[in-house]
């Protein structure tokens, strides 16, 4: 794969080791196979590196993961490190994603462990039957209006990255640059200690409920606090450890975890119905029941709408592989939309089987509602096999977690965007284990220090600012740049009402939830300074030389690049494809002269 810099210089990348190109200022392409959450796959980052090279170019051959693949992967890692900011950089990437692999790819995203974990606790929040269904419909379309105005962002700037690149081309380095440290520090940490402590509370209630408890209530208060966060963090340990002891031993996870999962959703909706024929429903759903105690506090009404958007999280995984999209201007909005048809019709209506089976007090009660429902249909084996169906579910995205974000913290090392340390491969395994010992440490401090509804509301702090400052550039370049070619341009009234609920979501945890709060807008703002020091050329010379290994940006602002848009629009203009009749012919031609390229490097 040939990656133009300047003049056209060429960088190759072999089985997920970085090259060295003969362009002024050295471009990686970096290979990180991975999920966030529940995604498998491969995705490239075009990364800066501040050293310099002679123009020598050797080409080598290159062949594609995707184009040796028989069938296509459902998902991508969905956070990666930027793309380059420099002026130069000019990203080709072979578009050779079809709309159907995109779709699937959102889909299992956004559909994981959210919708077994998070229902018992946002009911528990909202009070009533009614209530926790409009809530859940919100979180749904308001995740829906985030999309949409992602999709207008995808299309216009069609590369891969997804909000990095589009923080990086509006505000610049710095908005880029939080972003990646955010994740390297909380989102990935958090989330995967969310599905740690998620997948706990199954494996521990498997026993517990199943074998020794009939009562939900009765079940939950018979397992100590601390047995729940002890297992979480060795299954932690377990999965980090099986990592680092081989490469293959975590780099696929089955797509069959996800067949699973989609498959568990239509059975519970058939099940509900069925009862519902049977008349055997829950009296949720009686005109006086359908909004009794429902809340009116604003601070659980957000507490709530986190859950909700937890479970719908995800909705973004398409633009970070636009560039590889065949037609992205075209595809991107048919994915988004799409998908989130597909997601939010499957959430409402889990959601309300779950009401029709399980009385209110039981759903509130527990945060492992598929081995309620499990019970309630089938008796004990019932609960034992959703229980199993979750768990390693939860087990499955946990191991691409692990897998991903090792890699994720050993190329931001290799990048010197943290000490280089991180970066070392251990000889003997392969693997890189102080990437691996650094994730580790850090999400065993978020199961220590925090529960499910605790993490998922720091979760959410740290996900939610970015996704508002993400939405905000759209609006802030419908005004600075109104002659930007948008290929697909949503209703303004999304990204305004996106905008507008995302901080209302942003400041009422501050006083229902303090220290989560104000705990994930610490890990934010604690990038600034490690930023600032490392691309202040004046400090750099009086003191602060070493701190190099942090370098964002190289030495790119100290010769006088212009970064004002630190994304040029010629570099993704020619990656927009042109529209004809012959679409499909093209497609074919297009693939016969990538492999002629391959075979002659």
């Amino acid at each position: 794969m040939a990656l133009e810099a300047g003049e056209g210089n060429q960088g190759q990348q072999t089985d997920g080791r970085e090259q060295e190109t003969d362009s002024e200022d050295e471009l990686l392409v970096v290979y990180s196979g991975g999920e966030n959450g529940e995604e498998s796959g491969q995705q490239k980052a075009l990364l800066p590196n501040d050293h310099q090279q002679p123009a020598h170019p050797a080409p080598q051959q290159y062949t594609s993961p995707r184009l040796r693949a028989g069938s296509f992967s459902f998902s991508f890692s969905t956070h990666l490190l930027p793309l380059s900011n420099s002026l130069e950089v000019v990203q080709h990437s072979l578009p050779t994603l079809s709309a159907t692999s995109a779709i699937a790819l959102v889909v299992s995203a956004q559909i994981g462990s959210g919708i077994f974990s998070s229902p018992g606790t946002l009911s528990q929040n909202c009070g009533s039957p009614g209530e926790s269904l409009i809530v859940w419909l919100l979180a749904g379309i308001l995740a829906w209006t985030g999309a949409s105005s992602f999709a207008e962002l995808g299309a216009a700037i069609p590369v891969n990255g997804g909000a990095q690149a589009y923080l990086n081309y509006s505000f610049g380095g710095w908005a880029s640059y939080l972003f990646i440290w955010t994740n390297l520090v909380a989102l990935k940490p958090g989330s995967a200690a969310i599905i740690s402590i998620v997948g706990s509370e199954y494996l521990c209630r498997i026993l517990y409920h199943t074998a020794f408890k009939a009562s939900p209530s009765e079940s939950a208060k018979a397992i100590p606090l601390i047995v729940t966060k002890v297992v979480a963090i060795l299954i932690l340990l377990t999965i980090s450890g099986i990592n680092g002891l081989s490469v293959k031993a975590g780099k696929h996870v089955p797509v069959i975890l996800t067949i699973i999962k989609l498959l568990s959703l239509v059975a519970i909706i058939i099940m509900a119905l069925v009862r519902l024929a049977n008349g055997q429903q829950s009296d949720n759903f009686l005109p006086q029941n359908m909004f009794k105690n429902s809340s009116a506090s604003p601070s659980d009404l957000a507490a709530a709408l986190y859950l909700g958007l937890w479970a719908f999280d995800g909705w973004d995984a398409g633009n970070y592989v636009a560039g590889e999209l065949k037609r992205a201007s075209k595809t991107l909005p048919m994915v988004v939309h799409s998908s989130m048809g597909i997601v939010v019709s499957l959430t409402i209506l889990t959601n309300w089987a779950y009401l029709i089976v399980l009385p209110l007090e039981v759903v509130t009660q527990s945060n492992t509602i598929g081995l309620e429902f499990g019970r309630a249909i089938f008796g004990p084996i019932g609960s034992f096999i959703f229980s199993l169906i979750v768990a390693f579910s939860c087990f499955g995205a946990l191991n691409s977690s692990v897998f991903t974000t090792s890699r994720l913290v050993s190329v931001a090392a290799e990048e010197r965007y943290i000490p280089k340390v991180f970066a070392k491969i251990n000889p003997r395994t392969s693997t890189p284990l102080n990437a691996l010992g650094l994730q580790a440490f850090l999400t065993i401090v978020m199961i220590s220090f925090g529960d499910f509804k605790s993490l998922v509301g720091f979760y959410g702090t740290c996900a939610w600012s970015f996704y508002l400052l993400t939405v905000g550039s759209l609006l802030l370049l419908r005004i600075r740049e109104p002659d930007l070619e948008r290929p697909y341009q949503t209703w303004i009234i999304n990204p305004i009402t996106f905008s507008t609920v995302a901080s209302f979501l942003l400041l009422m945890p501050i006083f229902s939830a303090p220290i989560q709060s104000l705990a994930a807008f610490g890990f934010i703002v604690s990038g600034l300074p490690f930023y600032y020091l490392t691309t202040n050329k004046e400090l750099r010379q009086i003191g602060f030389p070493k701190l190099k290994w942090f370098n964002f940006n190289g030495d790119r602002r100290s010769a006088g690049a212009d970064t004002t848009h630190p994304l040029r629009r010629d570099s993704f203009e020619a990656l927009r494809p042109q529209d004809d009749d012959d679409d499909d012919d093209d497609d074919e031609d297009d693939d016969d002269e990538h492999t002629d390229d391959h075979s002659k490097s």
